[in-house]
């Protein structure tokens, strides 16, 4: 493994570029974050950082450029992710006010960690976005003699890197101040971040 430094602070700087822009994956943090808690935030941060591990395999064994210059691939996940965003903001659109007050505060923070770190998971995999990110990454940042592991470490790296970062975000968003406004305009906020995942949806397919 031949690790180059100026490679990996080009890798660096545009993932951090990328992770902190306003997306699917912030949005999702964010509602799972002050609906559900902290620690269902934090296994949605871990499911979007795994969901990395899928686009850098697909990128080091070249599936994303077959995906990029395959139309109808393309597409397909296109079409694809749009459906789950759509259907993640028509379920947040439906919020209720009621919805908050009649649970105890140990119901609300209680969640099946696999169902939350599936919805990072799903929320990051099938972002088209994220597949022509690691396109350009692995194909302009990365040089093309670099060897296997080093491209395994870059990319294990990414990975650390935006769960680390969706992980801070949870815990930001945690405030007691923040929590306590929540509670109180929860179905709100709900129901905005809904209409901003249908918007990211419809961005998609017109873009």
């Amino acid at each position: 493994m031949n690790i180059d430094a100026g490679v990996w602070a080009a890798i660096a700087l545009m993932h951090f570029v990328a992770v902190i822009s306003p997306g699917p994956d912030f949005a999702i943090v964010l509602k799972q974050s002050l609906q559900k808690g902290l620690r269902p935030a934090l296994w949605t941060s871990l499911g979007i950082g795994s969901g990395i591990l899928l686009h850098v395999a697909y990128s080091i064994f070249g599936v994303s450029l077959v995906i990029a210059t395959t139309p109808w691939l393309y597409q397909t996940l296109l079409y694809l992710a749009a459906a789950y965003f759509i259907w993640l903001g028509v379920s947040a659109l439906r919020s209720k006010p009621s919805s908050l007050k009649d649970e105890s505060p140990e119901q609300r923070t209680k969640s099946i960690w696999y169902k939350a770190f599936g919805i990072g998971f799903l929320t990051n995999g099938l972002n088209p976005k994220a597949t022509l990110f690691f396109l350009a990454l692995f194909t302009a940042a990365i040089p093309i003699d670099t060897n296997l592991a080093t491209k395994t470490f870059y990319g294990v790296y990414l990975a650390l890197a935006t769960g680390a970062w969706f992980c801070f975000v949870s815990y930001i968003t945690n405030f007691k101040q923040i929590r306590d406004s929540y509670q109180s305009h929860g179905h709100w906020f709900d129901r905005a971040m809904g209409l901003v995942l249908i918007v990211m949806a419809i961005i998609l397919l017109w873009a």
